[in-house]
């Protein structure tokens, strides 16, 4: 049986991926994420950010109106990606490390999202 920690990132990273616009509401970018059963969007800034669920539930919990609080209010900017064909314990390690849950996956462009659950289900 293969270890699934050698497995590269481009098996299990959702595609396509999802963006979002930074001045986009919090509604908009929920509304997005449970259309699709994802929990973070790629920003389309330069460089790109990332908005995540986490970043949704913070500013809700914060008493802040997600009509009225625009994506680029919570995101996090320059985020961390990884290459297609990296292997899922060095993602796994990253993620370990930054304290990040999602990694965009680029190669010449962005290809698809990784996250902590894509790396547990597929480790399980």
């Amino acid at each position: 049986m293969r270890d699934s920690s050698q497995t590269r990132v481009e098996a299990i990273m959702s595609t396509p991926l999802e963006t979002i616009s930074a001045d986009a509401t919090l509604t908009e970018a929920t509304t997005a994420m449970r259309e699709e059963d994802i929990s973070a969007l790629l920003v389309t800034t330069a460089p790109p950010s990332i908005v995540t669920s986490t970043d949704v539930l913070d500013a809700v919990a914060e008493g802040r109106d997600p009509d009225d609080v625009r994506v680029e209010d919570v995101m996090t900017e320059s985020v961390e990606t990884v290459p297609p064909d990296l292997r899922l314990g060095e993602v796994a390690a990253m993620m370990t490390n930054f304290g990040i849950s999602h990694l965009p996956v680029v190669d010449d462009d962005y290809l698809g999202m990784v996250s902590s659950t894509d790396i547990t289900a597929r480790m399980a």
